[in-house]
């Protein structure tokens, strides 16, 4: 994907990269509502290190850099933060597998029309974490050098069939 012609500027060449790690203080503030006995996939691989922090914390991870949209995994739920680039093809993709899932996205994507039309009759719950979220930056597979840690937009956990306690969870970790 590459960046579009800008008015009265010329065009830029250059590749638009949508790679951000999650930090394990995000995946620590919700461990206490992950299922310790099912089987969780963590679909969108970047380096791995998102299921090697999970399964360290005694999850069952199912995590593999393998296409999200065409594997067979046999698993539970889904725990991600995926790439926003597509969220509209991703959840079209969760509604038709209908399996639990908590992920990570910009809190800007409730007002979306492919979450309301996809889950209008559903009961999607969110979880809000304590503090914004500062995720890391990778540029073909690698961190980039001297990234600021300064992410400009908040995010919270989108949950489907998670059974939290309440509808809107504040998260106190």
């Amino acid at each position: 994907m590459f960046y579009t012609e800008i008015k009265g500027q010329p065009k830029k060449n250059k590749e638009k990269h949508d790679d951000y790690e999650t930090p394990e203080k995000a995946w620590d503030s919700i461990l206490h509502l992950l299922p310790k006995d099912k089987i969780i996939y963590e679909p969108f691989y970047l380096t791995g290190n998102s299921g090697r922090y999970l399964k360290s914390k005694g999850l069952n991870i199912i995590h593999e850099s393998v296409d999200f949209y065409t594997n067979e995994f046999k698993y539970d739920m889904i725990l991600s933060n995926p790439p926003y680039g597509d969220c509209k093809s991703l959840f079209k993709k969760l509604k038709e597998i209908d399996k639990p899932f908590m992920l990570l996205l910009p809190s800007m994507k409730v007002h979306t029309q492919y979450i309301s039309r996809f889950f209008k009759d559903e009961k999607l719950q969110i979880a809000i974490p304590r503090k914004r979220i500062h995720f890391i930056k990778y540029v073909d597979g690698f961190p980039v050098e001297g990234w600021v840690n300064g992410t400009s937009f908040d995010c919270v956990w989108f949950c489907y069939k998670m059974n939290l306690p309440r509808d809107i969870l504040f998260l106190e970790r």
